[in-house]
């Protein structure tokens, strides 16, 4: 798939999902408070609280029972530490490309600052985007207006491109602005898998990638 990119276009990514598979934040968050909670004896914790979440049973209801832990501590270190997560293959190139191409680059994403931000970092990639917006920044979550419209208002371009992987809110309101959408495919990892409940024209993307080395930036 073809994307010409000039100082007039701007590419916006959603974060969870279509930048890294969400679930290897989880990951990272349960290793971090298994940590805390068992410090000699971690792993069979870990591996305990993967197997809850598997089980949709309530993890954090478990370690409060079994270590006598505030559940509001257990949410802090679950939002606030320091994510071991990875880019999809092929991101880098793309956003690099873009930026060579003299494109801008944005984020809209659904969130906490501290918690969106952290991702971010951990990405290595905070530093690449002319603009982020965080829904608790603007008080408002996708697919709200508002949140796209950010968008244009700090960055002016001819030709708006958004990429992202939840037929739910993700595309419903750029296809409404005249965006190009395209739509990241469920490797099998995602969190939100209720795609299926959401394939009417309107929320679908103008078109569908496997993965990011689908897409050539010139």
């Amino acid at each position: 798939m073809d994307i010409k990119i000039n100082k007039h276009t701007v590419v916006v990514f959603d974060l969870d999902d279509t930048l890294y598979n969400e679930i290897e934040f989880l990951k990272s968050a349960y290793r971090h408070i298994a940590k805390k909670m068992d410090t000699e004896n971690w792993k069979p914790l870990y591996s305990v609280m993967l197997s809850l979440y598997r089980s949709e049973q309530n993890v954090f209801n478990f370690l409060v029972k079994k270590y006598s832990v505030d559940i509001k501590v257990l949410i802090e270190m679950y939002r606030n530490h320091i994510p071991d997560i990875e880019l999809f293959d092929g991101v880098l190139e793309v956003m690099n490309s873009i930026k060579s191409n003299n494109g801008q680059l944005a984020i809209i994403t659904d969130g906490r600052v501290k918690t969106q931000s952290a991702k971010l970092k951990a990405l290595g990639i905070e530093n690449l985007f002319d603009k982020i917006i965080i829904s608790e920044t603007l008080g408002t979550e996708k697919p709200n207006e508002a949140n796209y419209k950010a968008i244009e208002t700090s960055l002016i371009g001819s030709e708006y491109y958004y990429i992202a992987d939840n037929l739910k809110k993700d595309f419903v309101t750029p296809n409404i602005l005249g965006w190009a959408t395209i739509g990241l495919i469920d490797n099998g990892l995602n969190i939100h898998s209720n795609s299926h409940q959401h394939c009417t024209e309107a929320y679908m993307p103008d078109d569908f990638i496997l993965s990011y080395k689908e897409l050539k930036i010139t």
